[in-house]
């Protein structure tokens, strides 16, 4: 019998020459939706632009962030790129240094949060009945106080300091992701496997490690970027009203509180780590949408 070939399966056989199954993982699916999204990508680009910025702080900034090396209230210079503040300190070596606390202090708050509440989501969707009733209502308690002000109350209680500030945002952040992961495990819980799973002997632990949390941790990622740009927001918002990081920690709101009396004098006082801040916020807002719309299985 003669080999029967057209043209589609000799296209079919060389666009899979090297992949045998011709099947794609879910994986690089969603990179190559994520690469097509634009958008997302500016913001993963400043992302990591802004982390670079951050670890080469020493060899990026001109000048030490607590030195005085210029006249107060100097406007933005060849010299001087963000010009100087109120008491002569470089801005722009003071915005280089500021990417070291405002991004690892909003990562490490909502990677604790991440944590603390993921446990609680976790315990809650998959137990059920009377563990997910006394740990959702503690949590409709907590969030009936909102976040800002309950941050605000903690850094009140707990007193300025980094560690401090970040176990108040963190706090302020666990009944938004308790919620989220509860959810995302709610959609996997009921699945086969882990019905099979539990016929065998699997102990309740071992499922959740090898099954929820693999096939939830697409939700729980996109969620927890989300959070990132609200912990710097936060940040910021709570060292511009004076009881977050104070002078001179470099801190982009710290750096706005100290220039809003300056404003209509040195504009460039509050520009400049204002626009670092929403830059990094808009960043983690555009890679989170689009890290959402890649990671939804309804766009295959």
């Amino acid at each position: 019998m003669a080999k029967m070939s057209t043209p589609a399966m000799e296209k079919l056989k060389k666009k899979h020459k090297y992949n045998v199954t011709g099947v794609s993982s879910p994986g690089k699916e969603a990179w190559k939706r994520l690469r097509r999204n634009k958008t997302a990508v500016a913001g993963l680009i400043i992302i990591l632009f802004l982390i670079i910025v951050a670890i080469l702080a020493d060899v990026i900034a001109p000048y030490d962030y607590r030195e005085m090396v210029g006249k107060p209230l100097q406007s933005p210079s060849s010299e001087f790129l963000f010009g100087t503040d109120n008491v002569g300190r470089d801005v722009f070596s003071r915005c280089v240094y500021g990417s070291r606390y405002s991004l690892p202090i909003g990562i490490a708050c909502v990677v604790i949060g991440l944590f603390v509440g993921g446990v609680l989501g976790l315990c809650a969707a998959y137990f059920g009945g009377t563990t997910d009733n006394v740990i959702m209502r503690i949590i409709d308690v907590i969030q009936s106080i909102p976040s800002t002000l309950l941050c605000i109350s903690l850094v009140a209680i707990l007193g300025n300091g980094v560690v401090q500030l970040i176990i108040a945002i963190a706090a302020g952040s666990i009944q938004g992701m308790t919620k989220s992961i509860r959810a995302a495990i709610f959609m996997v819980r009921n699945n086969d496997y882990v019905d099979s799973s539990k016929s065998v002997g699997v102990s309740d632990l071992m499922i959740m490690i090898r099954h929820l949390i693999p096939n939830a941790v697409g939700l729980i990622v996109i969620n927890a970027i989300g959070n990132v740009s609200g912990s710097i927001l936060t940040i910021s918002t709570l060292s511009y009203i004076g009881i977050g990081l104070v002078t001179p920690t470099p801190e982009w709101g710290a750096i706005l509180s100290e220039g809003k009396t300056y404003m209509q004098v040195a504009p460039h006082l509050v520009l400049f780590p204002g626009i670092m801040i929403g830059l990094t916020v808009v960043a983690f807002n555009l890679f989170g949408n689009g890290l959402r719309d890649a990671l939804d299985p309804r766009l295959k």
